[in-house]
């Protein structure tokens, strides 16, 4: 069973102090929305997408009863830390500077960047004379973005989003020349527009992405990754992925 509910909406309880049982028969997880089509909602308000639908059999396989709490991006390791939830399912990549907060799972999938522009685009993004100037979209704080600020930090103006709808407006409106962004996403949220196409190279970014928990919550680790382990052999995870993806994502 699964039940919605938004981020502050929570925080009176959970100043309550109430301290989570071992056994992990109740976690909250948290997504940021819309980033499709990993976690978004649909016609019917609902939530769903790749990771929503995965965390369901992942707690019905742990036989728990999870909450799903909705958190803006930027928030998502101070929510945890801050005890708001209990896990992030949110397309967070594993990264040595994250691992030193948190603690991840097995990665359970792995996608390039892509990178994004109106039709009639024909820059080079690997050149870095003919990018000066360039106005490049990313969503803050993700590896996308750090990878756009080591490699193209003061040739390019760097314009940051809290969500990946708000780039794609912007690049809609010529506000951006391009965008770098999970591949997928770009996939389903810019190259099903009109107008617009891929430029460039794809380009694989860390380790693949992982649940992430508190340090301290190395019994719930081993429970999120046996299930997942078991949701990969049991072909489950293969039925999801099928749903959302025409290419295999799974690591």
């Amino acid at each position: 069973m699964k039940k919605l509910i938004v981020a502050a909406s929570c925080a009176l309880a959970l100043a309550a102090g109430t301290v989570q049982a071992k056994d992990w028969k109740e976690i909250r997880i948290a997504f940021d929305v819309p980033y499709e089509p990993f976690e978004y909602k649909d016609e019917n308000g609902e939530l769903t997408g790749f990771e929503v639908e995965l965390a369901e059999a992942m707690c019905e396989q742990m036989k728990a009863d999870c909450e799903f709490v909705i958190q803006a991006w930027d928030g998502m390791i101070p929510g945890l830390l801050a005890r708001k939830f209990d896990a992030i399912m949110s397309s967070m990549s594993i990264t040595p500077e994250r691992a030193e907060r948190v603690l991840f799972s097995e990665p359970y999938y792995n996608t390039p960047g892509g990178w994004f522009a109106r039709e009639g685009f024909d820059t080079d993004v690997t050149d870095m004379k003919a990018m000066e100037g360039k106005v490049v979209g990313v969503q803050r704080g993700t590896t996308m973005d750090t990878y756009v600020t080591e490699n193209m930090g003061g040739i390019v103006t760097i314009k940051r989003y809290t969500t990946a709808d708000d780039m794609v407006l912007d690049l809609e409106g010529q506000r951006l020349d391009v965008a770098f962004v999970d591949y997928p996403v770009g996939e389903q949220t810019i190259l099903s527009k009109e107008g617009f196409q891929e430029v460039g190279e794809q380009v694989k970014l860390g380790q693949g992405v992982g649940v992430a928990m508190r340090q301290r919550d190395k019994d719930l680790a081993g429970k999120v990754n046996a299930a997942l382990k078991k949701l990969k052999n049991d072909g489950t995870y293969d039925t999801i992925m099928q749903k959302y993806f025409n290419y295999d994502i799974k690591m």
